[in-house]
């Protein structure tokens, strides 16, 4: 299952309280202060991790603590530093600020790190204010305080292909034809509930990596159905892929139906309405001959003014024309 959001709270670890204390000795009735330092608290990082590909884990644990510092001690012992906690999500994480959903940042490429709640220092022991004009300190500083955050991740999958269009236009069928991916199918609507990640590999050297949402429906943008949901998956994407069937099931035309996503798309992000985009005539294998094919091509390329290639994924017709269109698009 792909849980793409989550609310969680962060709290960094106290510093360590600085230590009162004289040296006592025998033999030593001045042995002076002693009173060493406590440790800084430690640190709650969010770590973009390859591999990680949902905030499940975080969906069921909110609260997470890094560890306090401790405190100084007497002989000159400064107290241990709190350990840091290392909090793993996904590459594409957007973390944002609650209440107020401020934006803090975008963990889009793996490896990246950003402290969300920062340790709190430790504190001074009366060792460290002695001074020849001050033999004898009993002044000690306490450690600074946790910082706490609550924060609201959502994550935006990483992918070079969308793949967009109704409901039961051929988008999982076609993602598994072209790789590994195994997305339910079935011949009714809203078959696919949530995003599902395929790889296609061109050659040796080149991939694509393709994310297919939800079907769209008219009305999406303001709740309808369940692709706008998703849509935020895409916006990552450098290309869209648009499949509309030739000869839609629901007797509907298809060129309308092409319009009809491009308005919810504008609708939902004007960004995501101006992405490069490939059309796809679905289920060319419903027209009987090359020549019904030919023409399907032709009329839909001049009612839409966009470029249109004809897939089948059935009888594997397109595919891997249509990849390499992809694949020029991105690399251009």
């Amino acid at each position: 299952m792909l849980i793409d959001s989550a609310i969680i709270f962060v709290r960094s670890g106290k510093g360590g309280d600085g230590c009162l204390s004289f040296r006592r000795a025998k033999f030593e009735p001045k042995g002076g202060p002693d009173g060493g330092d406590g440790g800084n608290g430690g640190s709650v990082v969010l770590v973009a991790t390859a591999g990680v590909d949902t905030l499940l884990d975080l969906s069921g644990r909110h609260h997470h603590h890094a560890e306090d510092g401790q405190a100084g001690q007497g002989k000159q012992r400064h107290g241990r530093k709190g350990a840091d906690l290392e909090v793993p999500v996904p590459p594409g994480t957007l973390i944002y600020e609650e209440p107020d959903g401020t934006l803090v940042d975008d963990l889009a490429q793996a490896g990246r790190r950003l402290v969300m709640a920062r340790g709190g220092k430790g504190g001074f022991g009366n060792e460290h204010f002695k001074s020849p004009t001050n033999q004898a300190p009993r002044q000690t500083t306490a450690g600074e305080p946790a910082v706490g955050r609550t924060l609201r991740l959502e994550l935006k999958l990483i992918a070079d292909v969308g793949l967009i269009g109704k409901p039961n236009a051929g988008k999982s069928t076609l993602l598994s034809r072209v790789s590994g991916a195994r997305p339910k199918i079935a011949d009714y609507p809203f078959t696919t509930l949530e995003p599902n990640l395929g790889i296609a590999e061109l050659s040796s050297d080149r991939r694509l990596v393709i994310a297919d949402v939800p079907g769209l429906i008219e009305g999406a943008a303001t709740g309808h159905g369940l692709g706008i949901e998703f849509l935020r998956h895409i916006e990552r994407t450098r290309v869209l892929v648009h499949l509309i069937e030739v000869d839609p099931v629901d007797g509907s035309d298809p060129v309308q139906n092409y319009h009809t996503i491009c308005n919810e798309l504008a609708s939902y992000s004007p960004q995501l309405a101006v992405k490069p985009q490939l059309l796809a005539l679905a289920k060319m294998d419903l027209m009987p001959t090359e020549e019904r094919r030919a023409e399907a091509v032709k009329s839909i390329q001049k009612a839409t003014g966009v470029r249109t290639l004809p897939v089948s994924s059935v009888c594997g017709i397109g595919l891997r024309a249509l990849l390499e269109s992809c694949w020029k698009r991105i690399n251009h």
